[in-house]
């Protein structure tokens, strides 16, 4: 199977050559994902509500792979404040409580965009 790739159009694509979602086989990786809504940074200073939208926009590229939630067997997740592990974990929590994917959450110095608080990457195998 040839690599299928899914982009969102933002100008930094081109740029830094990337783009959202790769799938080649059965696997599909997700680049790090924000919570840029519109060109814009959604749920400011509440890393719950990032994380939230993260993997909202995480699922779609997904689907439009082929792929669900329920395929990721890895994600990495990336703090601007490791004190934000709770909320973060908390909305991880509520996705793949059931799903059981690894998991690393690492604490960094920053991230692109000071509102920016979490970033996020998965990887799917699909069955």
């Amino acid at each position: 199977m040839a690599k299928v790739s899914v982009t969102t159009g933002a100008s930094w694509e081109d740029s830094v050559g990337y783009c959202r979602a790769i799938r080649h086989g059965n696997t599909i990786e997700i680049a790090g994902t924000t919570a840029v809504v519109d060109g814009k940074i959604a749920g400011k200073n509440d890393a719950y509500e990032q994380t939230k939208i993260i993997f909202g926009i995480i699922e779609d590229a997904l689907s439009q792979l082929g792929g669900k939630m329920s395929d990721v067997v890895r994600t990495r997740m990336y703090l601007k404040n490791i004190h934000d592990w709770e909320a973060v974990g908390k909305a991880h929590g509520e996705l793949f409580r059931t799903i059981k994917p690894v998991s690393t959450m690492l604490a960094v110095a920053a991230l692109i965009d000071p509102d920016m608080l979490v970033e996020i990457e998965v990887t799917a195998i699909l069955s």
